[in-house]
């Protein structure tokens, strides 16, 4: 039987605790250091931080790395956060792609397995995820009971055990799909909307780093986009926040399936007005953008009419949420290149409210690199919470 020991705040456990956390917290947000360095930084006494380095180490948490001579006297052992001391699995699923990742808690990535998205089920591609995801776990010579957390990122939104809103990916739908992902890839499963974890990709580790307000926009096989206020992930009522592919657009199409602006901006339109151009050997829309970088005067009108479909998407969100940066991403939306300079005429023709426009800068590990981040956010705290479990 394991029982998860919380010691009262106030009583000399509980302040133990917080010394232990106060440290730890120290160590991941300063890098290594020593003990009067931790005990400056921190405002504890040197033997409360000396005591909390011994039960993190003893919890293997914390290690030692070596020690330092800053000046006369006795050299100091330098510590830092132990980055074997949990690991987190990140999963991309796409239409095209499936990529998976494993990081340790430092946040390096230890093994990354990309494939292309063969399944024409839900079930095979649920087969074929936990497939990729052992593997890559093996690969990192661990297990997926070690993965202190899994986070999914997939197209669709997240609702009472149900994915909504992912026609992309056929039968992804259906009621009992996340139970049947949590089975086979276990315990401590998150599951998330991709375009919010490329939002928080690119505030962690790309385009966004600093920005508080912000969104990130995924154009591809669809268009999706994540929403950070106050530098968190805003997601609405419902969790729809950001399925911008519903927006109201002038169009011929049924939008109650996929949305209006859906079908008019995603991968499937640009090989439509490309092929309506008199493009007809054009297979996808990285065809098209490549003709128009070679100077394609037919191709280049399909990259106007695109980009004047995307001042739509961001004058509508630039009058609602007033983002400081728009970070354009996915397949189409990262050919920015090309993109920009239409896309800017236009939106001057629509709207005075013009944020500024940037590449994201993690192009196709976008979502991947969101995963890993709110992994190891979710790990930190757990690998420490669960330092204390004893076995009875």
């Amino acid at each position: 039987m394991t029982v998860r020991k919380s010691p009262q705040v106030g009583t000399p456990a509980g302040m133990r605790v917080l010394n232990q956390r106060a440290v730890l917290d120290r160590l991941r947000r300063g890098g290594p250091a020593t003990r009067p360095q931790i005990a400056k930084d921190t405002g504890l006494s040197k033997p409360t931080v000396g005591q909390a380095l011994l039960d993190l180490e003893q919890h293997r948490l914390v290690r030692p790395i070596g020690r330092t001579t800053a000046g006369p006297g006795r050299s100091a052992m330098v510590y830092e956060v132990n980055p074997a001391a949990g690991h987190v699995l990140g999963v991309d699923i796409g239409r095209q792609r499936i990529r998976v990742a494993v990081a340790d808690l430092a946040g390096s990535v230890i093994a990354r397995v990309d494939e292309r998205n063969r399944c024409r089920t839900a079930g095979a591609l649920v087969r074929t995820v936990r497939d990729l995801a052992v593997r890559t776990v093996s690969d990192a010579g661990l297990s997926l009971a070690e993965m202190v957390v899994k986070v999914v990122g997939t197209p669709g939104v997240p609702r009472d055990r149900t994915l909504l809103h992912a026609p992309n990916l056929p039968g992804w739908e259906r009621p009992g799909l996340l139970d049947e992902l949590e089975t086979l890839l276990g315990p401590d499963l998150v599951v998330e909307n991709d375009a919010n974890l490329a939002a928080v990709g690119e505030r962690a580790y790309g385009a966004a780093r600093g920005v508080d307000v912000f969104v990130c926009v995924t154009v591809g096989t669809g268009i999706g986009m994540g929403i950070v206020v106050d530098g968190r992930l805003f997601r609405g009522a419902n969790g729809a926040a950001g399925e911008v592919g519903y927006l109201p657009y002038p169009s011929d199409v049924d939008g109650a399936a996929r949305g209006r602006l859906e079908s008019a901006v995603a991968a499937e339109s640009v090989v439509a007005l490309a092929r309506s151009r008199g493009l007809g050997s054009v297979k996808s829309a990285r065809d098209v953008f490549a003709l128009a970088r070679g100077g394609d005067a037919r191709a280049l009108d399909v990259v106007r009419d695109e980009a004047e479909r995307l001042a739509f998407v961001v004058a509508s969100v630039a009058a609602v949420i007033d983002p400081e940066l728009v970070v354009l991403g996915g397949g189409i939306g990262s050919n920015t290149d090309l993109l920009g300079p239409p896309l800017a005429e236009a939106l001057a023709r629509l709207t005075p409210l013009a944020p500024r426009i940037v590449a994201g800068e993690l192009g196709d590990g976008a979502v991947l690199s969101g995963a890993v981040a709110i992994g190891l956010a979710a790990a930190r705290d757990l690998v420490f919470d669960r330092r204390g479990e004893v076995t009875l």
